[in-house]
């Protein structure tokens, strides 16, 4: 049975005017990075969570990098339903049968082809001229499409790419079968602009543009993944590579959360929608924490510590008055809370909430003696806990009973 024969273009297509596709590569891209590697147990645990936070292709690894991936992608494939289950290989044949006996138990199974074309690539990484090039991929995604449902080539550093060779390959790899199409930005070194201007091209001049899906994977080497993947949305590409926060080689990739809550926050902007869970965000990025037992920096968008934290009088005044001043979405969007931390910059408005939310009754008598020893807390630690409240509050009661008997006759 040709699994192709199950799978097709259109079906890739289907769905895709104003839906972006999510193709997580945590377990993948992200786990290659230095700190991040996971076991197979691990990355079982990952899958079932991106199963549940709603992505719609998970790239499980590269089965031909180590048995022990091999054996994590073919679990994979195996146990989740919903998504589509994507595995890496080169452009070699070893890499693609091994990919393909991978995903056998897959219920949509896609072989991800990668292969170098940028002119740096070419002459010191593969050392093949630009025809060799094209004719290895076209042999590949042929075999490729033999083993799966479908077949997504990428052209690694795709936007150090000739223009007119990126598209001419492009056009091959429709020819022979590639039903998406991923340009990364495998160094990180493209702006917005410069994003926008390559999809556009490629959307114009690849031959068979009309039946493929356009694919960005955007590196954070210069800090701008989660931008130039937004740019290549604007531009027409109707996937997005990217991982659960950012993790990955060097300075990272794009992040999952970040994307998607770009896209719904600002949604009158993009007009495109996912099939992300976002109420699920915040729990699979501490679950990724967990696992890898590294901690998400506290301000990190989207689901750091501070996202939804405020400390600033000023800013905690506006809180509640209103949650819009200052914050832009609701952070039980993401599966998060709002937080009005107690700290040096914290003023008597955050403080009387604190009480009342305590159940004390405060008077501005009883404020302003509290909130001198809160002030007189804040300068020997970062932040006063409840309990600390608690204590504050205690010693004032007892203050005013001592001054009430000594004035007593």
């Amino acid at each position: 049975m040709n699994p192709a024969n199950q799978g097709s273009t259109e079906s890739v297509e289907s769905d895709v005017g104003g839906r972006v596709r999510i193709f997580d590569t945590t377990l993948r891209d992200g786990e290659q990075a230095p700190g991040f590697s996971m076991d197979r147990r691990a990355k079982l645990r990952m899958a079932h969570a991106l199963e549940a936070l709603g992505v719609d292709i998970i790239e499980a690894g590269f089965p031909q990098a180590s048995p022990d991936d091999f054996a994590a992608v073919a679990e994979i494939a195996r146990t989740l339903t919903t998504p589509t289950i994507a595995a890496l290989a080169r452009c070699q044949p070893a890499d693609i049968d091994s990919a393909g006996k991978a995903l056998q138990g897959a219920r949509h199974s896609r072989i991800h082809l990668f292969l170098s074309t940028s002119p740096l690539h070419r002459e010191h990484k593969l050392g093949k001229s630009k025809q060799e090039v094209i004719d290895i991929a076209a042999t590949a995604i042929l075999r490729a499409k033999a083993l799966a449902h479908e077949v997504e080539f990428s052209a690694e550093d795709a936007l150090r790419t000739e223009p007119d060779y990126l598209a001419e390959i492009f056009s091959v790899a429709v020819e022979a079968g590639a039903c998406v199409l991923n340009a990364p930005d495998t160094v990180g070194y493209v702006t917005p602009q410069e994003i926008t201007e390559m999809f556009a091209y490629l959307r114009k001049h690849v031959r068979g543009a009309d039946r493929v899906v356009f694919s960005a994977h955007c590196h954070d080497d210069l800090g701008m993944a989660t931008a130039n993947s937004l740019a290549a949305i604007s531009a027409g590409a109707r996937q997005v590579e990217c991982t659960i926060n950012g993790i990955g080689e060097r300075a990272g990739n794009a992040a999952l959360e970040e994307i998607v809550m770009a896209l719904h926050t600002r949604r009158p902007l993009f007009k495109v929608d996912t099939g992300i869970v976002t109420e699920r965000l915040f729990p699979t990025s501490r679950l990724l924490a967990e696992v890898t037992n590294q901690a998400v920096p506290r301000n990190k968008a989207i689901v750091g510590d501070n996202a939804f934290a405020h400390e600033s009088g000023i800013h905690q005044h506006g809180m509640l008055k209103h949650r819009g001043t200052y914050e832009i979405m609701r952070p039980q969007d993401v599966g998060a809370k709002t937080s009005l931390v107690l700290g040096k910059h914290s003023g008597r408005h955050a403080l009387r909430q604190r009480l009342v939310e305590l159940e004390y009754q405060v008077d501005e008598a009883t404020l302003d003696a509290v909130f001198d020893s809160f002030k007189t807390l804040t300068d020997k630690q970062r932040s006063v806990t409840n309990d600390d409240l608690c204590s504050l509050m205690a010693m004032h009661q007892n203050n005013t009973a001592t001054a009430a008997v000594a004035l007593s006759p």
